[in-house]
């Protein structure tokens, strides 16, 4: 079963992202900020992130830069999600270390396309 941390810090977000991926057979395991989705990530060893980049105590910019910059967990694929989808964006993501870039509201099809694709599953 393919384990997928979710970072997000809004519950009504987290909850029914969680419930969709669950559904289709993902097991989730959340983080509520930036630095619990990093010690999350050394702690569950998950094989996809789903990062927020708005947190609370360190950001998802952050987060991921810690996540890729740790032997440990640097192979595992980072999707960002972001409410703000400005020019640029998508690329900030890209250099922050993250493999893929999503905007909310999620898009289930998409973002399950995009799993499938950096989980090989």
């Amino acid at each position: 079963m393919v384990k997928i941390l979710l970072v997000e810090d809004n519950e009504m977000n987290r909850d029914m992202l969680s419930r969709r991926l669950e559904k289709r057979g993902y097991e989730v395991v959340s983080a509520t900020d930036g630095l619990a989705g990093v010690e999350a990530a050394v702690a569950t060893k998950p094989d996809l992130v789903l990062m927020d980049m708005s947190l609370p105590v360190i950001d998802g910019w952050e987060a991921t830069k810690r996540i890729k910059g740790n032997p440990i967990t640097a192979a595992i694929p980072v999707i960002a999600l972001t409410a703000h989808a400005m020019a640029g964006d998508r690329e900030k993501a890209i250099e922050a270390g993250c493999d893929d870039y999503d905007t909310k509201p999620i898009e289930l099809p998409g973002l399950l396309d995009k799993i499938a694709r950096l989980t090989g599953g």
